[in-house]
This record gives structure tokens, C-alpha cells and sequence, in this order.
């Protein structure tokens, strides 16, 4: 009688638990960006990071905990672009270049995560849904701020206004990158924040001065 083969185990080098942790989001990103979070598999992701399933579960109880910790690290990501937009600069005009930048890159960044937060198949999820609001009020009020400071508007004038900053920049964004190749990413940025800067610039500064056409 020929004995039996052993079952080959899969070995995985060790990493630190926060090194480990991100490669397990950034496989998670893979899986749930192509197969969206109904059909993929708890299977496909460990497969995809290369560990074993227990592993994944050290770090994450379950899938809906995987995709919820995944989203939070891109909401936070998108926000943090925009913030940055705001704190680099004095220039209003340069703001709002940067903040309908940030969109751009965001959603042109490699792996597609954009979609997790704004084109999520689990929205009807109140954490999920919870967490794209979150992230899309923060962007929002992060350009408020600097609106109603520099033109004396009121908190909600301020925050209509950036809230349709924002959306033009996502809705910009989103079709500039089903068209790409057909306007650079420096063209369309530089249109769409030309567009929102001739409406934003003519609301008057707080000392009564109009702004800069």
C-alpha cells in the first residue's frame, strides 16, 4: 500500500500585526473592487493575501467587519486629501484647484477603492451608509470653513456652497475617468476648477471687497 501524501500547508512569513493588517486590507480592496461585497468571499481574499483563513479572522471576525474597516481607511483618505487642499495654500483660487484635485486623484488612484465609497453595492448598509456620509461631511465642512471665513457667509450658505463644490468635483471625476484618454487629468482639473472658481470668487470678502475675478 503506497502512503498517503501529506496535505501541503501553506506557509506565510510573519509580519508585524499592523504590517499584516494592511496587507490584508489591500487584498480585501483587490476582491471587493472586482466582485463588489456580495459576491466576494472571505476565501477569495485569504487566497488573495496569501495567508490562511484563520489568519484573516485573527485580524477581522467576519466580512461585512473587513469591508467596513476598508471603507473607513478610503473615506479617510479622500478627506484627508481635501484637507490638505485647504491647509496648503492661502490662495482661494489655488483651494479650489486643490480641492477638485484631490477629488481626481482620488478617484484615479490605482485598485479603483473609489468605488467602495461612492458606487458601494451595501449602501443600504447604515454603517456603510454611516461612514460615505461621514467622510463626505467632513470634505464638506473642510471647505465651509474656508468659504464662510473668507466671504462672511453664513454656516449654511457656506455649506451649500462647498457641498457643491464637492459634487462637481465628484461628478467631474467619476465621468473624466470613464473618458479617459480623451482630456488629460491637468485639462480637466483646470476646467472644472476654472468652473467653480467664476461662481465661488464673486461671492464679496468678509471686509466688503469683491475677490479676485
Amino acid at each position: 500500500m503506497q502512503p498517503s501524501r501529506p496535505v501541503p500547508v501553506r506557509r506565510t512569513s510573519r509580519l508585524p500585526r499592523g504590517a499584516r493588517r494592511l496587507q490584508l486590507l489591500q487584498a480585501a480592496q483587490e476582491v471587493f473592487v472586482a466582485q463588489g461585497f456580495h459576491a466576494a468571499a472571505m476565501d477569495d481574499i485569504a487566497d488573495r493575501a496569501g495567508v490562511s483563513k484563520p489568519v484573516l479572522y485573527q485580524h477581522f471576525p467576519g466580512k461585512r467587519e473587513l469591508y467596513l474597516a476598508l471603507l473607513e481607511q478610503q473615506v479617510t483618505e479622500l478627506t484627508d486629501r481635501v484637507r490638505e487642499a485647504m491647509a496648503g495654500t492661502e490662495d482661494n483660487r489655488q483651494r479650489v484647484h486643490g480641492a477638485v484635485g484631490a477629488y481626481f486623484d482620488f478617484i484615479d488612484a490605482e485598485g479603483g477603492a473609489f468605488r467602495l465609497v461612492f458606487e458601494s453595492d451595501l449602501r443600504n448598509d447604515d454603517d456603510v451608509r454611516a461612514l460615505a456620509d461621514r467622510g463626505n461631511r467632513a470634505c464638506v465642512e473642510a471647505i465651509a470653513e474656508v468659504i464662510a471665513g473668507d466671504t462672511g457667509s453664513s454656516p449654511e450658505q457656506a455649506h451649500l456652497l462647498a457641498s457643491g463644490l464637492t459634487g462637481l468635483a465628484e461628478s467631474s471625476a467619476r465621468w473624466w475617468l470613464a473618458q479617459k484618454g480623451t482630456v488629460s487629468r491637468d485639462d480637466a482639473v483646470s476646467l472644472m476648477s476654472a468652473l467653480a472658481w467664476r461662481g465661488i470668487s464673486r461671492f464679496p470678502r468678509v471686509e466688503g471687497e469683491p475677490a479676485a475675478g
